[in-house]
């Protein structure tokens, strides 16, 4: 909650410049209740949400939207989260998100780079709080 709550409070005073998307709130749920998981390790939150954001609008930009391209671009940005060894599942819901509402290069910065690294770093922050104060 305060991780969300912190990204849209930024993002508010600057409208141009949102530091959410919908596959925030669940990179939350691997980051705040499992963060020991592999899949909510900063790199692959940050690294993980950066490729296949890249991978949405590459398509978006070149490719015609339809059934197959947004097939293929999931199964692309899956199968390089695989092999860069950077899986985080929320990730895979980019490049639904970024084709179907036509997101430009801009959204790679904001929110998706930002907005990700913010997340870990709220993240660990929150982790390293909690284990000092209530451990």
């Amino acid at each position: 909650m305060l991780a969300i709550t912190a990204l849209a409070l930024i993002g508010h005073h600057n409208q141009d410049y949102w530091l959410l998307m919908a596959a925030f709130g669940a990179s939350c749920v691997l980051i705040f209740a499992v963060p020991d998981s592999p899949l909510a390790k900063a790199r692959n939150v940050i690294a993980g949400h950066c490729l296949t954001a890249f991978v949405g609008v590459v398509f978006a930009t070149f490719i015609p939207i339809n059934a197959l391209s947004l097939g293929i671009a999931t199964g692309l940005a899956v199968m390089l989260m695989v092999l860069s060894k950077t899986v985080h599942p929320p990730a895979g819901a980019n490049p639904l998100f970024i084709m179907l509402t036509g997101q430009g290069w801009a959204f790679l910065l904001f929110p998706v780079l930002t907005g990700a690294i913010c997340l870990v770093l709220i993240g660990r922050s929150y982790h390293r709080i909690r284990t000092l104060w209530f451990a």
